[in-house]
């Protein structure tokens, strides 16, 4: 017997609160998923906040049953700047939520592709983000650990719905852990960031607040080059957006988790990192109320975080294979011995599996993979050659 589902359109404050409130039930018994802000998410559907909508369209859906209950929710959109850098236009899905049921989750993909298919886009990759890579991107196929803020917890059986509507991997992204100490660093580590660091060409600092300014334009100028033109589909990024985006992580942040690295006092590196929010948001129910900022302020100063996210790693292309990224791991390892220096562990999210000179200083650092999620693609023409995303070399 053939069960009636209904795929009805997000677009009213109804519909929104459903998208949004149904992960909640999905996951209730579930103690390493940790409920989004709710503002983090609808700010990737709103124009005034989300960028990628000056060149870009989405659209979201939930799923109810025939007793008008909500069983699934996806999303839906189309980057059109950067839906060519492939052999076929592609366009993205995200946001996938399903009961275990095969068919609900059918209906979702072929919701998605249809639109899709109608915008003449001939391929999708998912689950990702309308926006930012390091946010809500990939599917959590390995390692039952609670995610870091802003990054995906799924059920195992989402992956067998993947594989069975035919998806495959695109990249794997890997989540690295270790603990903040020099001890865990290998030797090549230690020789290669003393060797820098004895060169007096080069220097290694953390942010300061009182230089914030100029250390933000350094953040853009090294985003710009060592991102955007080696990454296909990746936006370059203004002062003004890098401003924003210091300005509302100044609560949180920590000088000593960012550094910047110098050649002859021109800004060729960085290494970006954050307390990871989500220890303090577990305790939070999804909404900033003042009864939940009281207790994220407690639980802040009372608790404090004992994770760090590593959140970015960029070095200048022709600085690149010199000892950089050492130089910058080695001077951020000796900040543990600082008696103030709160956090115990780092986690590096995410490390794409085409990108194996990461993966490598990983090791040099003692870190091992911790969590796994997988970025998928579907081509529509499945007579087409499926092809994984290119190595960085």
């Amino acid at each position: 017997m053939s069960i009636d589902f209904t795929i009805i359109e997000v677009n009213d404050l109804h519909s929104i609160k459903e998208f949004i409130e149904f992960p909640v039930q999905l996951y209730k018994k579930c103690k390493n998923w940790v409920r989004p802000l709710d503002s983090d998410i609808e700010k990737v559907f709103d124009p005034k906040q989300n960028k990628m909508f000056t060149h870009g369209e989405c659209i979201r859906w939930i799923l109810q049953d025939q007793n008008n209950k909500t069983i699934g929710r996806v999303a839906a959109f189309v980057d059109h700047k950067a839906k060519n850098v492939n052999e076929q236009p592609t366009g993205g899905f995200g946001f996938f939520e399903c009961i275990n049921n095969k068919h609900a989750a059918f209906t979702l993909f072929d919701t998605c592709k249809n639109w899709l298919e109608n915008k003449q886009i001939e391929a999708m990759d998912g689950p990702i983000n309308f926006g930012e890579r390091h946010q809500w991107w990939g599917l959590h196929v390995d390692g039952d650990h609670r995610p870091v803020y802003c990054m995906p917890y799924h059920f195992k059986y989402y992956q067998e719905f993947f594989d069975a509507y035919g998806f495959q991997i695109y990249f794997k992204q890997f989540t690295y852990r270790t603990k903040f100490s020099i001890d865990s660093l290998s030797e090549i580590i230690k020789w290669k960031a003393q060797r820098l660091l004895n060169n007096s060409e080069y220097k290694v600092v953390h942010f300061q607040k009182n230089n914030s300014e100029k250390l933000i334009a350094d953040f853009v100028h090294i985003y710009n080059e060592a991102w955007v033109k080696e990454i296909p589909g990746i936006d370059g990024i203004s002062e003004q957006q890098a401003r924003d985006l210091f300005h509302t992580l100044q609560p949180i942040m920590h000088e000593k988790l960012m550094w910047f690295a110098y050649h002859n006092n021109e800004p060729i590196g960085f290494f970006i990192m954050l307390p990871d929010l989500n220890e303090l948001l577990q305790h939070i129910n999804g909404k900033m109320t003042l009864y939940a900022k009281l207790r994220f302020i407690y639980y802040k100063h009372i608790q404090k975080n004992k994770n760090a996210l590593g959140l970015i790693f960029g070095v200048i292309p022709e600085f690149q294979k010199r000892g950089i990224e050492a130089a910058m791991i080695y001077e951020f390892s000796r900040s543990g011995f600082d008696a103030n220096f709160p956090f115990l562990n780092l986690e590096m999210n995410w490390i794409g599996d085409f990108n194996p000179r990461m993966s490598h200083l990983m090791e040099h650092i003692g870190a091992s993979i911790y969590k796994t999620h997988h970025t998928y693609r579907k081509l529509f023409d499945e007579t087409k050659e499926f092809k994984r995303s290119v190595i960085i070399k």
